[in-house]
Formats: C-alpha cells, structure tokens, sequence
C-alpha cells in the first residue's frame, strides 16, 4: 500500500513503489489517494482530481492498481480505518505500508497510532534531506544500522516488531521532487515537465490546478 495525497503524483512516488516492488517481491502496490487527509490541508486538489491523476500516472503499469477507498466520502480519512477495512475484504493477504523515513516520524500524530502495528508491516523509504540515523529514538535499532544505511552501505534492513510485523528500512534511488515543488512551479507559471508523467502535467494544465487564484486547489 502506498497512501497519500498525491498533490500531485510525480515521479519520486512512483519509483519508490517501483523499487520498493522489485526489491521486495511484492505481487502488487496499491496506491491510495487521500480523501481528506487530517494532516494535509494546504493547497489541496479535489479528492476526485487527484484521484484521476494517480489513475493516469499507473495505468500502463501492471504491477500497480489503485483503490478509491478513501476518496468516496468527504470524511477525514484515516490510514487505520482503511487499512482495517483493507484487511476485512482481502484477509488473503499480508498488507506492507510503504512510507517516507519523514512520514514514519509523524506517525505519533496520526489516529490511533498504537493500531496501525497490528495491522500491517512497514517499508520505510528513504528520502533525499533525511536521514535514517534521525529515526533512532523511535525504534530499537543499533546506531551503527542506521549509519551504514545514511552512508548507503547497507541497502536494506529488517526488524520484527512486537506482534511479529515487520519494519524495513530499504535505500532507494534518490529524486529530489516533491509535490510541493510542483505546485510552485504552476503558480509561478513554470514548468514542470519531466518531474511527472505528461499524463498528469496535461490534466493539471487542462484543469487549471494549482494555478494562483484557482477554485481547483
């Protein structure tokens, strides 16, 4: 699973799913747009829009699906309860969040952190301008672990969890692109290309997304 608001979907979100997918084995990633994110308020497209695009950046890829779990009500959405819900359709199979090592420390914040544990196991990505080393104080990890994965010694490591899920802390390729950048640059009236797929670029630009003054942010 790779949850967020994808504000919008770039090229750094889909090859961490890529290299995470390939790195790992996984049979499938399942992206899966926010509907209202409690933590992400700023700037943010129509649930539907950013839905689409997330459609469009994957559909010629067969490994990746998407799901509107989250994007049909006008609710909050809370990575607990979809998961939760997750779990209760598809008891078959074992459930990886797959997360920024910035993310995983705003972990503490989100609902009913002490859940999310006991119902999925965790990838945590790397991210160019964090370090692993900076996650110590959060996981029971040797300092020496962490290091050699910030110097890219070491491509992967793996932790059991109490209740027996488990957390990866995998090395990526690093791309410095992030969806605030992107929506900058729109407002500027900049481009974007190359950042992510046309598909994307020419559905910001058919819809006027991101534009200053728009009713579509």
């Amino acid at each position: 699973m790779m949850g967020g608001a994808f504000n919008p979907i770039h090229y750094g979100h889909l090859r961490a799913a890529e290299e995470v997918r390939i790195k790992l084995g996984f049979e499938k990633v399942l992206f899966i747009p926010s509907g209202n994110p409690p933590l992400k308020m700023k700037d943010l497209a129509d649930a539907n829009h950013r839905y689409e695009m997330t459609r469009l950046s994957i559909e010629t890829n067969p490994f990746f699906d998407i799901s509107d779990i989250e994007c049909r009500g006008s609710r909050k959405s809370y990575t607990v309860e979809t998961l939760t819900a997750l779990g209760e359709r598809h008891p078959e199979n074992e459930f990886f969040l797959i997360l920024g090592n910035d993310s995983f420390l705003d972990i503490p914040a989100w609902y009913q952190p002490e859940r999310l544990t006991e119902l999925a196991n965790f990838v945590v990505v790397s991210r160019p301008g964090f370090r692993f080393s900076g996650l110590s104080p959060e996981i029971p990890i040797a300092p020496e672990t962490l290091f050699a994965l910030d110097a890219r010694a070491l491509e992967m490591h793996r932790l059991r969890l109490e209740g027996g899920r488990e957390l990866l802390l995998l090395n990526i390729t690093p791309m410095d692109i992030s969806a605030t950048a992107v929506r900058t640059l729109v407002k500027a009236g900049k481009s974007i290309k190359y950042l992510l797929p046309e598909q994307v670029e020419s559905y910001i630009i058919l819809h006027k997304l991101y534009r200053e003054g728009s009713d579509h942010l």
